[in-house]
Order: C-alpha cells, then structure tokens, then sequence
C-alpha cells in the first residue's frame, strides 16, 4: 500500500531521521550508564531516581556540547548562550598565539648554531 503523502525519497529520509535521532538517545543513555550510574551503587530506587536527576541536570546546565559549538542544552534551547562560540575562538586563538611564542622562545643546544670554542 502506498501513503498518498510520501514520495519514496521522503520515507528514505524520514527513516535516516529516525536512525539518526534513536542513535542520539542510545549514545546519551550509554554515556549515563557507564560514565554514571556503573560508577555508584545503585541501592534503591530514589538513589537511582537522585543520581539520573543530577546526571540530566549537569548534562542540560553545564557540559558543553561540540554540536552546540561550546553551548549547553539550556543555553541553546533559551537562546542565552549566542556569545560562547566567539568566546571560544578568541581563547582558542590567543591559547594558540601562547604556546608558538613560548616554544619560540625555548633553546635547545642541539638546535642552535655551534659556536666555536676559544683555542
């Protein structure tokens, strides 16, 4: 039976967005399970309810996302974080214009010219 609505190119896609978005779900809970909740004795069921609720609340508030350029969930859902991108960029710079000037400024006694010594 074909749907009247979808061409076959439009259900191709719309099975890549569903691969793509349960990949994105089973990678999140992976990293919950084994970078959380292995990690602590799960005893009860409101010590597995408190760990997931912190474990949410630090993944949406504080860890930066590389999807996100930098940007937590919440600063990208409440459009709050629009600086960090830039802010990032500069520090990457200017972390990068640091470490050329201090490696330049290094000596190495195999590296430099030999000077002759006196007779």
């Amino acid at each position: 039976m074909r749907w009247p609505c979808h061409s076959r190119s439009q259900k191709k896609f719309d099975l890549y967005c569903a691969t793509l978005s349960n990949s994105l779900i089973e990678s999140w809970w992976r990293v919950l399970k084994h970078q959380w909740l292995y990690l602590n004795t799960l005893d009860t069921v409101t010590t597995l309810q408190t760990l997931i609720g912190f474990y949410v609340s630090e993944h949406n508030t504080r860890l930066p996302h590389s999807a996100f350029r930098g940007q937590t969930p919440d600063e990208m859902y409440l459009g709050t974080g629009n600086q960090i991108p830039k802010e990032l960029e500069s520090a990457r710079k200017a972390a990068r214009q640091t470490r050329l000037e201090a490696n330049r400024k290094r000596t190495c006694p195999k590296c430099d010219p030999l000077v002759p010594l006196s007779p």
